[in-house]
């Protein structure tokens, strides 16, 4: 006979608590727990969780792809301003194939546009510095993870004095998101599994309004199997006993006030505003935008656009999936004529998109029909 690991015997033993609990939780017929981050969508998927909770326990993927979530005008106005002006673009690879109204950063680079992949936005400053004559342009995208290092180049550009340098914000931030879904009526939502990379550097407090306001379960989980079945088993804790708090079970990486130099950074380059998240609308104090110090870097005001209309594929559902009213199967474009190859809408592009989280894991599970 095989022996079972520790691992798969803690595995079995929190699927068994989870099950016990969702028994002992009486007065709903469902309990929708939402994981926030693209990388705990993709882990699920991956293993499976989903199809091993007790049929009371529903998972629904929420707005924590970056590239999901950017607005279709910002995309055609990246493309406008390429098209507009000799400039070298740095883009994170995700962002290639995430189609605009009428064409993509891959297209423009197929038909000759300097556009580069960067995995680091310190690859797009060190290639300014070494090319004074050219216009570089570089597509920041991201949440809090990744705001700092934006936060970084930004002021490095400055006290080098870079006149070639500028930078395209999408940037955003979760908390707000996360009370706009709450406040919609259309989504039910029991428990939140927060995201782990976005914790790591804003902590916990941010979250505390969810409990108080809301009343609602939230664990800030890592991404093994493990992490997220403890996870969701910490959230039918709560629920069991009516305490609703912000719980870290990802203590090896975050920590409860998060990091604090890391959020200085970003706030000493930008300053909140709002911002329109694909499928769900302005929200308020949601995103980012220069300070007057840093303006000069705002590629939207170094690079005006005077007027694009832009809209979103009149049969892509994106915008309900990143809400997590509707599963990508909902979709009807969803392996019809959306895949991998012919991504239609952002979700189906992304590596942390929900929709290719389904198309690589669970495609078979579904028809063409």
């Amino acid at each position: 006979m095989k022996k079972t690991t520790g691992l798969t015997t803690d595995i079995s033993m929190l699927s068994k608590e989870i099950s016990e609990l969702s028994r002992e939780i009486t007065g709903c017929k469902s309990i929708n727990i939402m994981e926030v981050c693209g990388t705990h969508t993709m882990e699920i998927a991956k293993n499976g969780i989903a199809q091993i909770m007790p049929e009371k326990i529903k998972l629904i993927s929420g707005p924590g792809c970056p590239v999901c979530v950017t607005p279709v005008r910002d995309i055609d106005l990246v493309l406008e301003i390429i098209n507009s002006y000799d400039l070298t673009t740095f883009t994170f690879g995700d962002m290639l194939r995430v189609p605009g109204t009428k064409s993509s950063l891959d297209i423009e680079k197929s038909k000759g546009k300097k556009i580069k992949i960067c995995y680091s936005p310190l690859d797009s400053l060190e290639y300014a510095g070494k090319n004074p004559s050219k216009l570089i342009l570089f597509l920041a995208i991201g949440f809090e993870t990744t705001i700092p290092l934006t936060a970084v180049i930004a002021k490095r550009a400055l006290e080098k004095n870079l006149q070639n340098f500028f930078i395209f914000n999408t940037h955003k931030i979760i908390p707000p998101a996360l009370e706009a879904l709450l406040d919609d009526r259309e989504i039910k939502i029991d428990g939140l599994i927060l995201p782990g990379h976005v914790s790591a550097i804003i902590g916990a407090k941010p979250y505390e309004f969810i409990p108080y306001k809301y009343r609602i379960p939230c664990v800030i989980g890592g991404f093994e199997p493990y992490d997220i079945l403890i996870s969701i088993r910490n959230i039918l804790i709560q629920t069991k006993f009516n305490t609703p708090k912000v719980e870290i079970e990802y203590k090896r990486v975050v920590k409860e006030e998060g990091n604090p130099a890391a959020v200085s950074e970003i706030y000493n380059v930008f300053e909140i505003c709002d911002s329109i998240w694909r499928g769900i609308g302005n929200i308020k104090g949601s995103g980012l935008k220069f300070k007057e110090k840093y303006r000069n870097l705002d590629a939207r005001i170094k690079f005006p656009i005077k007027k694009i209309t832009s809209k979103e594929h009149p049969g892509c559902d994106c915008g309900l999936v990143l809400k997590g009213i509707k599963k990508p199967y909902g979709c009807k474009l969803f392996l019809k004529v959306c895949s991998p190859d012919n991504p239609i809408g952002p979700c189906m592009v992304s590596s942390e998109g929900t929709c290719a989280a389904y198309f690589k894991y669970h495609k078979y599970n579904y028809t063409k029909n």
